[in-house]
């Protein structure tokens, strides 16, 4: 049976962390549903600033738009959500199916209003009410002002993708503004049943230790963080205010595995894929690492429910110095900071492609 096959039937989803538009032209994302049980997808601006800049399948789209005066990021959001909303439709069976657990699609809410609140939930239901489609979440960073913009979306029923999540405790946060956002609902008489996944990064401790660490300690982080943050989430499911969420009709906010391809040449390539499988979870691969583990990969057991050696092996790194709660802040803000860039650079592409397509026009 193919690996992929075995983590879906052990419960656990795999979601692609890619979106092109040729991929979806040329039916490779509808192969990697029908052979790969791929249930959902994410994007970011880093993989559409890679998408639009490095083909020219959006030039028509960009032209298209250029003549109705559109630019800059409305130019984006209707680009990206033109694939988005297909690939939403070519889940959409799977998303019916199993009653809006799966089948979903992520969008992101521009990085720059990572400091405003306010304008996070604006932005955040102007995406979901143009894309229409009953099975995208809008990410958005769970720092500490992106929390308030997620409760304040869980309460308006927008569905939420809670990103750049790097610890048990920022996990924790999320999961508490979700909450929070839900047990508002029930208290208004509004419907309890709003989709969330909060998406924890695992490879980039492991690329930010991998310099000072001891070798025995090598790709080692990533992977207790995750078991840690897995064990407080089964905690939470536990726990008697969920319950009563439960009860009430409140579906769980999945918790999904983000940056889980591997960095590090000398690890295995389906090193984080193997050990994050977990019933009730979410792992999301790029297309790289989906194929790798499709080709080789192994399912040996699952993450273990009380973390396992999680504790022994974060004590070991506190050992040898490394601050867990400091640099998980670090992470945070860098990968804030990155998509920040990712999307100043991908605005900047679409910016070089309407100037060249422009030339190119008047020269006709």
């Amino acid at each position: 049976m193919n690996p992929t096959r075995q983590l879906h039937d052990l419960g656990q989803s795999l979601w692609l962390d890619n979106i092109t538009r040729e991929l979806l032209d040329d039916g490779t994302l509808s192969r990697y549903i029908n052979e790969y049980s791929i249930t959902g997808l994410t994007s970011n601006p880093t993989i559409f600033a890679q998408a639009i800049g490095g083909s020219n399948a959006y030039d028509a789209g960009i032209r298209e738009k250029m003549q109705a005066g559109k630019y800059g990021e409305v130019m984006f959001i209707e680009l990206a959500l033109e694939d988005l909303g297909r690939a939403a439709d070519l889940f959409r069976p799977v998303f019916e199916a199993s009653q809006h657990r799966e089948g979903w699609v992520s969008m992101e809410v521009s990085p720059v209003l990572a400091d405003d609140a306010q304008g996070s939930v604006e932005a955040a239901r102007r995406i979901h009410a143009q894309a229409d489609r009953p099975n995208l979440f809008v990410k958005i960073p769970g720092t500490v002002e992106g929390l308030a913009a997620i409760e304040e979306c869980i309460f308006c029923g927008v569905p939420i993708n809670v990103t750049l999540l790097f610890s048990c405790e920022q996990y924790l946060a999320a999961a508490e503004a979700y909450m929070r956002g839900i047990e508002r609902r029930v208290e208004r008489g509004l419907a309890p049943q709003v989709a969330s996944v909060a998406s924890l990064f695992v490879s980039r401790w492991d690329t930010a230790v991998r310099d000072t660490a001891p070798a025995v300690l090598r790709n080692r982080l990533g992977i207790a963080v995750a078991q840690r943050t897995y064990h407080a989430h089964r905690q939470l499911l536990e726990s008697t205010r969920w319950q009563r969420l439960a009860v009430a009709g409140a579906w769980p906010q999945r918790l999904l595995w983000a940056s889980t391809g591997t960095k590090d040449p000398q690890a295995s390539d389906t090193l984080y894929v193997e050990a994050l499988a977990a019933p009730g979870t979410i792992d999301t691969l790029p297309p790289k690492t989906l194929l790798a583990f499709a080709a080789h990969g192994a399912v040996t057991g699952t993450m273990a429910l009380d973390g396992g050696d999680a504790e022994a092996v974060l004590t070991r790194f506190a050992e040898a110095g490394v601050d867990i709660d400091a640099l998980a802040a670090r992470l945070q803000q860098e990968g804030a900071q990155a998509f920040v860039a990712s999307w100043r650079e991908l605005l900047q592409r679409i910016a070089d492609k309407r100037a060249a397509l422009s030339v190119v026009g008047s020269s006709r």
